[in-house]
């Protein structure tokens, strides 16, 4: 049956690039995107719910109702935060919205984003690390269907993303090298999408997906 997904953080450079590969799936019906601020696509399986504050779901409960999977790629750099800061983005607000909608959604998949040398015994020295890793073990602890932690490494931008960061459009210019150099630490944000409705579809053998594993899931 076709899919319908939801996708958080689509202003964001992966969540678009996300949004944008799950659009141009014909096997998923429709995409809803949960943001605090419009995503600026238009599309005809595309809704979009705004949310100011993801503690605060409440009043969305109809739109986040009747889902297959949810695509969590909202997050934030921990550069310049404290620890509790960071935690309240990474871990806290992720893990209760991911608890509402499952609530809400039952039989539903989980995929989130988490990123590479994320250290899932959260006693890391690198605070980042240890809030990921953190994050992903409640995301594992929740009653889905299923629960994907996706580690990606350097991530290439799809066709079409307006959400593309400085630093990133710099490394676009040296991506001939970096595949060349350090293939195994780079993927597309299509195949990242791909994987993310394999995933859901049929399902994978780990909860916590490392750079090959996403790159093996993604081409099933």
């Amino acid at each position: 049956m076709p899919l319908k997904v939801i996708i958080t953080g689509s202003t964001g450079m992966v969540g678009e690039g996300i949004l944008l590969t799950c659009l141009r799936n014909p096997e998923i019906q429709e995409v809803l995107s949960v943001s605090r601020r419009p995503c600026g696509i238009t599309h005809p399986k595309l809704k979009e719910c705004l949310v100011s504050d993801f503690m605060h779901l409440e009043r969305a409960e109809a739109q986040l109702t009747g889902f297959d999977a949810c695509f969590y790629c909202a997050g934030i750099s921990s550069v310049g935060l404290s620890e509790a800061a960071y935690t309240l983005i990474t871990y806290t607000t992720a893990v209760h919205f991911a608890t509402t909608v499952q609530r809400w959604n039952p039989n539903m998949v989980l995929t989130h984003i988490s990123g590479a040398q994320t250290d899932g015994t959260e006693q890391s020295k690198v605070m980042w690390a240890r809030v990921k890793g953190r994050a992903e073990n409640a995301m594992i602890r929740l009653p889905f269907k299923g629960v994907y932690n996706f580690r990606p490494g350097f991530m290439s931008p799809v066709e079409g993303q307006k959400h593309v960061k400085t630093v990133f459009r710099i490394f676009l210019v040296l991506t001939p090298l970096f595949k060349l150099f350090f293939a195994k630490q780079h993927l597309t944000l299509e195949q990242v999408g791909q994987a993310m409705f394999n995933a859901a579809t049929q399902g994978f053998e780990k909860n916590v997906l490392e750079i090959a594993d996403i790159r093996t899931l993604a081409s099933r």
